[in-house]
């Protein structure tokens, strides 16, 4: 699944690059730097917070090894980004304008990794007993018990996500709105998935919210800033310009 979210991801962009004159070879280029460092920043997060539940007695050799999953999304967000700046910056390639063409297919890929998460078996939901609630095999976590589908509720969002994003692409007003916006939004949207999730063990769990959702509060405020320091950066470069 991650594959065809990666082949689906890096499609979408390539013909979104076309309509801002940017050739498909330098998204595919960056694409492979953002692979890199989004499993490496995920792998990283996911290590150094289930370190006593997981990792305090494996060798050291193991701890980084993927095979098994357990990767977190928002540290794979801030790896990727890493690399991705650092890519662009080294090849002098602009940034913000290459980042709005990847934001849409960023969110079209997350539809696909939540599809793979429901297939998987993880990240699930709460006990629920409404009509669309799922039923793992017996021998899962949630031993058969009818659960909250929020891989599904993800997805979903994400795809309704991708869809506001490619709309706002061809109507932006600056270099740089599309990834703010996709922060923006994917943070409050994935505030909302996590009230119906249910696989956080209980000491991860602080007032009532996951650890994604504190996560979300300094990704929202990172968009909304982004947003209007490119949009008075774009304000007066205009101006000098008249």
């Amino acid at each position: 699944m991650m594959a065809l979210a990666f082949l689906a991801g890096l499609w979408t962009a390539t013909r979104r690059a076309r309509l801002v004159n940017v050739h498909g070879d330098v998204i595919a280029d960056v694409t492979l730097w953002l692979m890199v460092g989004s499993i490496i920043g995920a792998r990283f997060v996911y290590v150094t917070t289930y370190w006593k539940q997981e990792f305090a007695d494996q060798p050291f050799s193991e701890v980084f090894m993927i095979q098994h999953g357990g990767l977190v999304y928002y540290g794979g967000l801030i790896g990727a980004s890493i690399a991705g700046v650092i890519y662009l910056s080294w090849k002098k390639l602009p940034v913000w304008k290459i980042a709005d063409i990847l934001a849409p297919s960023i969110a079209l890929g997350s539809v696909f990794g939540r599809i793979g998460c429901l297939l998987n078996g993880c990240c699930y939901g709460r006990v629920c007993s409404l009509p669309w609630a799922i039923h793992f095999p017996a021998d899962h976590e949630t031993h058969g018990v009818g659960v909250h589908p929020t891989e599904l509720y993800d997805a979903l969002l994400n795809l309704i996500l991708y869809g506001l994003l490619a709309w706002l692409f061809q109507r932006k007003k600056f270099d740089g709105q599309i990834f703010a916006t996709y922060l923006i939004v994917y943070a409050v949207f994935r505030s909302i998935g996590e009230f119906f999730r249910g696989d956080y063990p209980t000491d991860h769990l602080y007032a009532g919210l996951t650890s994604a959702q504190r996560a979300s509060v300094p990704i929202f405020v990172v968009g909304i800033n982004l947003a209007l320091i490119l949009s008075r950066r774009n304000r007066s470069a205009k101006t000098g310009k008249n």
